[in-house]
């Protein structure tokens, strides 16, 4: 396990693309290498989605994590790779429809039941062979929100074959690059970026070549 940070309330890893974030699957590895009494999962991605998690080693820390969430204490920062070329920055405003049994969320024009407000903003970072590197920063956090978003504009992420791209050799090109947050004990601000894995599509990007930082 790529494990960032840990101290007796929390750990900050990585959680490989193609693993849960739940029961089961990373938490589960978490336990059987370290041995913890308690693993609480505070924040979730997408199964297919890896990078940056932070999980809670105790009730406590749950409960303050769990608070900054829901104040907006924690900041989440993305990489996306997208087919072709949006406007150079942007703020993406829609409302979503999650439908459960298909594991798949829709845009919609009307707020009914099940509809949710979701906002991003993002930041195009380089272009090369009709693939976009977005930076992108989620105001809310819903089902396939990036991969939603994007796709209902006509920029598919790579990869992404629940939501119309063409390049289905590559796994999802989404990767949770930056957390900050509050310590939930010390009030410390904790800041951790972690680039995606040198594969495609990242490798084709000179700026997933920097080199990760903690604070």
């Amino acid at each position: 396990m790529n494990i960032l940070y840990q101290d007796r309330e929390l750990l900050v890893c990585e959680k490989p693309a193609g693993l849960i974030s739940e029961e089961g699957g990373l938490p589960a590895l978490l336990w059987a290498e370290l041995s913890l009494p308690e693993l609480y999962c505070v924040h979730r991605l997408d199964r297919e989605t890896g990078g940056l998690m932070v999980y809670a080693k105790t009730r406590r820390a749950a409960a303050g994590l769990s608070a900054a969430i829901a104040a907006g204490e924690l900041k989440k920062e993305y990489l996306a790779v997208v087919q072709g070329q949006p406007e150079p920055c942007g703020e993406l405003r829609d409302l979503l429809y999650r439908d459960a049994a298909k594991n798949k969320s829709y845009v919609v024009k009307r707020m009914r039941k099940g509809v949710r407000e979701a906002v991003l903003s993002y930041r195009l970072l380089d272009t090369r062979e009709d693939l976009s590197l977005l930076r992108v920063y989620l105001e809310t956090g819903r089902s396939h929100q990036i991969r939603v978003q994007f796709a209902s504009r006509g920029f598919p992420l790579a990869g992404d074959r629940k939501y119309g791209s063409s390049l289905r050799d590559w796994g999802l090109a989404l990767w949770s690059a930056s957390l900050a947050f509050p310590h939930p004990v010390s009030r410390e601000i904790l800041r951790f970026t972690l680039l995606p894995p040198k594969a495609r599509p990242w490798d084709l990007f000179p700026l997933c070549a920097e080199e990760n930082t903690t604070e």
